[in-house]
């Protein structure tokens, strides 16, 4: 047996703030000058980093989610995984705040720290979020072995590549933007596919609160179309009421988010399932450009039985999962 030993920093950081490479090749970085360092590794790599990069970049602005950052080694590291810290990660069936993110420069490094289940909790219901083939056939390879449910989101990425020049537009006369306040979580709850459940109003909840996000109001006061960004700095939960759609509302939404963001120095991306095409057009419209490859979401659980409460995800209402299998793989 491999005897641990206390890793000493090279950067000098203060003791206790490097957590150091472990018998199985996992560092856990949380010396500032590391994460900072290695936000602009991310940053040449884009846009194939972009879901580490937006969780690493948050993580060195706050940390609002309670993230950490694990690599396989440092300076030179193949691969990086993003993943809430224990306190935050206390309920084994939350996916939806037991969240991580990978990118590798070489699979078989990402695959040993995947397997790890000191890196990932595999006693654990979680979602984790690549752009990369070799993570979604990694996890799918490590949920098969251990009897474990997954379930596959591809969506497409779309990335803005000139925040500045896209339209500012003005909401329709009567309806104002503003802000999503918490009080609208709710209804954000049972108007998402996903929610519908006490995680999911618990996840709406750590977005509103913490990171950006914008709507519009109608002349009551209530929400008839917002959009949030989350731990990844991502757009997502764009939704417009239906009987409110066809008329351009997320538009200046979108815009007022896409200035926050970029002054802030963050990418303005989001993500989509392919068959929503008028979000795909929308976006498109106003200067959003389709990236090759797939956004995978990948969703891993113990059990349907033990850990799924009835909820939005158990209706016909749902995006259909893919069962685990990429259409036109074997």
């Amino acid at each position: 047996m491999h005897q641990q030993w206390r890793y000493r920093c090279p950067s000098q950081c203060p003791a206790g703030s490097c957590e150091g490479p472990s018998r199985l090749a996992m560092l856990i970085l949380s010396c500032s000058s590391k994460l900072r360092l290695l936000e602009g590794m991310l940053w040449r790599g884009l846009p194939d980093t972009l879901p580490v990069y937006g969780a690493v970049m948050h993580v060195n602005r706050g940390n609002p989610a309670g993230q950490e950052v694990l690599v396989d080694s440092w300076p030179e590291f193949k691969t990086v995984l993003t993943r809430p810290r224990r306190e935050v990660a206390w309920d084994p069936s939350d996916y939806f705040t037991n969240l991580y993110t990978a990118f590798y420069r070489d699979e078989g490094a990402c695959r040993v720290l995947l397997e790890n289940s000191r890196a990932v909790d595999w006693g654990q219901a979680f979602q984790i979020h690549g752009l990369q083939d070799g993570v979604y056939e990694t996890i799918r390879d490590i949920a098969r072995a251990r009897g474990l449910e997954m379930e596959t989101y591809p969506y497409r990425l779309l990335l803005h590549p000139d925040p500045p020049a896209m339209p500012q537009y003005r909401p329709d006369k009567g309806l104002r933007l503003a802000p999503v306040s918490p009080a609208h979580a709710t209804l954000l709850n049972d108007t998402w596919n996903f929610g519908g459940n006490s995680w999911s109003l618990r996840y709406l909840c750590l977005l509103i609160r913490h990171f950006p996000n914008a709507c519009l109001l109608g002349p009551e006061g209530t929400p008839i179309s917002w959009s949030l960004t989350d731990q990844l700095a991502a757009l997502t939960h764009g939704y417009t009421l239906p009987e409110h759609r066809g008329q351009h509302h997320t538009r200046p939404i979108v815009g007022m988010l896409a200035a926050q963001l970029h002054a802030r120095g963050f990418p303005v991306y989001t993500r989509v399932l392919p068959h929503n095409e008028p979000s795909l057009h929308s976006l498109q419209r106003i200067g959003f450009r389709i990236l090759p490859g797939v956004f995978d979401r990948l969703i891993v659980r113990p059990g349907f039985t033990q850990s799924r409460p009835a909820s939005a995800l158990d209706s016909g209402q749902d995006p259909a999962p893919s069962s685990g299998e990429r259409r036109g793989t074997q």
